[in-house]
């Protein structure tokens, strides 16, 4: 008889895709997201902790750019052969909760959001199927001020974390301006425009040449494979391209404006160059400067050039006045230019927003895997979404809202220093006697109600030398260490850590006597000894 075949072991190792998180990574990400936290509480937003599962009905299309049924989300079929799936998103879960508690909640209803998100996607570097994000959205309104509260908002966010003022900026746009600019072109096809959104998003990605080819008839990428592009005509680009580019354009033509002050009327000239204060580069070109005043008269020309773009669309004309609104709101609360900006570039690839849109991207430079320099990038991102709980309701429900990627913003704070530096671990009170094993816990516990993070070695206790090891492996600041000596004469061993590692790295006999790493100390004073180890240790 042939003996049974075992069961072969299961692999340890994690699902393609997937991370495991320990300890620093836990402890960090949650105290970043309690400071997002208290800025949301403190602009009036209450937390909302929604089903991890909704029905694939309630999630609708799925991802923006995946159009195959269950494709992009991990979905299954429960006893009732009812679709349900992980959401790929907080703001879908949002559209639900709003329509199926709308007679018991607040209008508008402000909620923010934080948790795990799951995307069925190619996973890569720093691309995983499970992330974590951040959300805070204001459903049942349309005003404006209420978009204008969100950038705030975010701006405050990103200070409360540790990114400070100089490294960050909010820039925002509005989707019906370049729907306006679409339209003023004989752009009507939906599916037509929604590739255009897709294409000039990658502008940061491909450049100008590159958005060009892809708005055209396409272009080969790095791998060589060609990618067809959206088939507009050079007239239908060009304006699309100088909608992305507005910014630059109106720079531009100030620059022009101002040599020929320079050069024919000196007196207009000094008046128009205090109010924009732009001054010269090493390449010659000329900068704006950060001040209100300018920011104003610049975002001014701007939305004049966006007008010349839109025609006379309607739409287009709804989205300049919008975007002159959220700046003067902005403006008011004391939000300038070195912290939100009007930016025609910002587009948003997601296909529901339908009115303003909002991106906070880090201006500071860090080195990629090549080791070149290149801008952080993006961190955060939202705008209006007018149409996604008309799904279950029938009737338009106005909302805006913005999401934060918290490992992306975990990775900026690393980067900065703000976290990722030395995870203080526990005192370790050490086990000399296992029979004075309760004498150890209540050492522990006098520790603990002090709050002093502490704990009792719970190995074998036979090997000093392991004991040592292992608050070593755990970060221990202190360790306690009594024996049958210390208990007869009620005293405890209390021994540096930190200062025990630098003697031993670089300290001298003289140094070491001077202040030795290890105190005995009565039994009675080890909480207030141990406090004061700990507050030099600061």
């Amino acid at each position: 008889m042939a003996k049974p075949r075992k069961t072969p072991r299961p692999r340890a190792e994690t699902p393609k895709g997937f991370r495991d998180y320990f300890g620093s990574d836990v402890t960090e990400r949650a105290a970043m997201l309690g400071k997002i936290a208290e800025v949301y509480h403190r602009y009036g937003f209450d937390a909302l902790e929604s089903s991890a599962v909704e029905t694939v009905e309630a999630l609708g299309k799925f991802l923006p750019d995946v159009d195959r049924p269950n494709d992009g989300v991990f979905a299954w079929q429960d006893e009732d052969e009812k679709w349900l799936a992980l959401r790929y998103d907080l703001t879908a879960p949002l559209a639900r909760v709003y329509a199926q508690h709308r007679n018991d909640l607040p209008t508008p209803y402000r909620r923010y959001a934080m948790g795990p998100v799951w995307r069925n996607e190619k996973p890569g570097p720093g691309r995983f199927r499970q992330f974590y994000q951040c959300d805070a959205d204001t459903v049942g309104t349309a005003s404006m001020a209420a978009d204008a509260e969100i950038c705030a908002m975010l701006a405050d966010t990103l200070e409360a974390v540790g990114i400070e003022r100089g490294d960050y900026v909010v820039r925002v746009n509005n989707r019906k301006v370049l729907n306006g600019v679409l339209e003023a072109t004989g752009v009507s096809d939906p599916e037509q425009q929604a590739a255009v959104l897709r294409t000039i998003d990658k502008f940061d990605k491909v450049g100008e040449a590159g958005v060009r080819e892809l708005l055209g008839k396409g272009r080969l990428d790095a791998s060589g494979a060609y990618i067809d592009g959206v088939g507009l005509s050079d007239i239908q680009m060009q304006p699309v391209m100088d909608f992305v580019q507005a910014k630059k354009i109106v720079l531009d033509r100030v620059e022009k404006e101002l040599d020929s002050f320079a050069d024919n009327k000196p007196i207009e000239y000094q008046q128009l160059l205090r109010v924009w204060s732009v001054e010269r580069g090493p390449d010659g070109k000329r900068g704006l400067q950060h001040n209100a005043e300018s920011y104003a008269l610049l975002t001014a020309r701007v939305l004049g050039f966006l007008n010349e773009l839109i025609g006379s669309s309607t739409v287009g004309q709804e989205g300049v006045l919008e975007l002159r609104e959220i700046s003067t709101l902005l403006l008011a609360q004391g939000y300038g230019p070195d912290r939100i900006v009007i930016d025609p570039s910002v587009v948003r690839g997601l296909g529901y927003y339908t009115g303003p849109v909002f991106e906070a991207e880090l201006t500071f430079e860090i080195l990629d895997e090549k080791g070149r320099p290149r801008q952080f990038g993006s961190v955060a991102g939202g705008g209006r979404y007018d149409d996604l709980v008309k799904r279950f309701t029938g009737q338009a429900v106005p909302a805006t809202g913005v999401s934060i990627g918290v490992d992306r913003l975990l990775a900026a704070l690393r980067e900065k220093g703000r976290v990722g530096g030395e995870v203080e671990g526990p005192v370790v009170v050490t086990v000399m006697d296992r029979g004075r094993m309760a004498d150890y816990q209540a050492m522990v516990g006098d520790l603990r109600r002090a709050d002093i993070r502490a704990e009792v070695y719970l190995g074998n206790p036979k090997n000093f030398g392991n004991q040592m090891k292992y608050a070593d492996r755990r970060g221990s600041p202190v360790a306690i260490i009594a024996g049958e000596d210390e208990f007869a004469r009620d005293m405890v061993q209390i021994k540096d850590l930190i200062l025990g590692a630098r003697i031993a790295e670089s300290a001298t006999l003289e140094e070491w006597k001077e202040r030795p790493s290890q105190v005995e100390v009565p039994r009675a004073q080890l909480v207030e000894k141990v406090r004061e180890i700990l507050e030099g240790q600061r």
